[in-house]
């Protein structure tokens, strides 16, 4: 499957029944997929006037405890920023899917990761944060969704799909068995009080100053949680690693190629692939460092994840960065020649 499909049907396997979108490309193929299947399994899918539109209407049904999606790409999430802001106001789970293309503004329609400071610090207005899970296969785009389902439902909060051009278009063999566990119990939902409760109200309008802080610290109590408990990432021969690759998404592929072309060179080099870019792995970077002379990140950017690169070390060692961008993906030899340049400047580190 494409791992726009893939992502699709994961959405479904995990009990997704309401889809709202907006064709842009390169996530197109989610929505289409959605079209397709959700009426014939009694679903709801609505090709909504506007990207604004459709978040809104995620947020009507993220209110009623339901699993819900909607999916653009890098201008699109941009205009559902505000509601990404209500939909944290008002604590209501939901996924979201951003298959990211170049810019600013409309850029191009190529691959890119250049949305992730964007993702990684809330992606709209006010306090708050997502879960932004960063996929490298097709079959991490339907795991991760269904992953991004719970996680969402059990912090009451935004989950959100950050992939990259290349991943929503890229075709390759999936296991469709995934393990979905069942949906919790949604006390705080609106689905009618049938005479025997009082009635819940989804509100992210505080006008008493001290609700309203005492609901963001409230809120950042739960993040903090997040944090500690939630991290994933994925560890490739770090464990003589005197340099230190960082890269997600098809950077990281494209980085196990140069990382094993370089260790029969000689070079002792390892990888760190954040899979949760919030909440970021912190704890493997800075164990890393303890021994780890640099670190290199691997990007489809001008630089955005190295600042938490550099935050997660401590700025115990130097952060070099290897991009392509508008479009662009380095290659592995761009990647190993990044690889060879930083051992050469530790005195040929191996």
């Amino acid at each position: 499957m494409k791992g726009n499909e893939a992502i699709a049907e994961a959405a479904i396997i995990a009990g997704c029944r309401h889809y709202f979108g907006y064709p842009i490309t390169p996530q197109t193929e989610i929505a289409a997929y959605m079209a397709k299947r959700m009426p014939k399994i009694g679903g709801t899918f609505l090709q909504a006037e506007s990207e604004i539109a459709a978040i809104n209407m995620v947020y009507g049904v993220a209110s009623t405890g339901l699993r819900v999606m909607t999916s653009s790409s890098s201008p699109g999430i941009s205009l559902k920023g505000e509601g990404l802001s209500y939909l944290a106001g008002a604590d209501l789970p939901a996924l979201v899917v951003n298959v990211q293309r170049g810019g600013p503004g409309l850029g191009g329609i190529q691959p890119s990761q250049s949305d992730y400071f964007q993702a990684t610090r809330s992606g709209g207005h006010g306090d708050f944060r997502m879960i932004v899970l960063a996929p490298s296969s097709v079959q991490e785009m339907a795991e991760l969704t269904v992953k991004g389902f719970e996680l969402a439902d059990q912090y009451r909060m935004t989950a959100m799909i950050l992939a990259d051009g290349t991943m929503g278009q890229m075709m390759e063999p999936v296991a469709l068995d995934l393990d979905v566990k069942p949906m919790p119990e949604k006390q705080w939902a609106t689905t009618g009080t049938k005479m025997n409760r009082p009635h819940n109200i989804v509100n992210s309008l505080f006008l008493d100053p001290a609700a309203l802080e005492q609901t963001n610290f409230e809120r950042f109590e739960r993040y903090k949680f997040i944090e500690e408990n939630e991290t994933m990432y994925e560890e490739y021969l770090t464990d003589d690693a005197e340099i230190v690759i960082a890269a997600f998404g098809i950077a990281a592929r494209v980085s196990k190629n140069a990382i094993d072309e370089a260790r029969k060179q000689g070079i002792k080099v390892g990888m760190i692939r954040p899979i949760t870019l919030w909440p970021f792995p912190v704890a493997p970077f800075r164990k890393a460092a303890d021994k780890a002379k640099a670190f290199i990140s691997v990007e489809l950017s001008m630089g955005q994840m190295i600042e938490d690169v550099r935050l997660a070390i401590d700025c115990k060692a130097p952060v070099t960065l290897c991009n392509r961008v508008g479009g662009m993906i380095p290659s592995p030899e761009q990647v190993l020649e990044s690889i060879r340049q930083t051992a050469a400047s530790l005195g040929g580190a191996n």
